[in-house]
């Protein structure tokens, strides 16, 4: 993988970019585990939190669902996530996804969307591996 040949750099700016995608293609993937973290921290009832938030995509998968201009339920109007602190793994590891740090291309191809990515410190190379294993967890 191309992150264990090459230092990678990342500071978040706080953008939202990697919170808006195609609303008809993509979810947030959130365990059940996940899911009910960000409810308690919004103090909903898992009927309401279930009919507002999540979309299933098959019997077996389901998460947070995005608004129809693609932007994630979560982010507010200054691009700002509103349950930051309980957020799922997928959002907690971003960039540090295997098809993200696969390769130069995929990682330069990341940072055209990503204004993070190449700021900052160098990433040590175990902080990666972490994200890595916990977002194939």
């Amino acid at each position: 993988m191309f992150h264990r040949r090459q230092k990678l750099r990342f500071q978040c700016t706080g953008c939202g970019a990697c919170c808006i995608g195609n609303p008809n293609r993509y979810y947030i993937a959130a365990s059940r585990a996940e899911q009910d973290g960000i409810r308690t921290f919004l103090g909903v009832s898992k009927a309401w939190f279930r009919r507002r938030y999540i979309v299933k995509i098959d019997e077996n998968t389901e998460g947070i669902r995005m608004e129809s201009d693609g932007r994630c339920t979560f982010l507010d109007r200054a691009n700002r996530c509103r349950v930051y602190g309980v957020r799922p793994k997928q959002c907690r590891t971003y960039p540090f996804w295997p098809e993200v740090v696969a390769t130069r291309s995929s990682w330069q191809s990341e940072a055209k969307t990503c204004e993070g990515i190449g700021r900052g410190a160098v990433i040590p190379l175990k902080r990666i591996e972490i994200a890595l294993k916990t977002s194939a967890d």
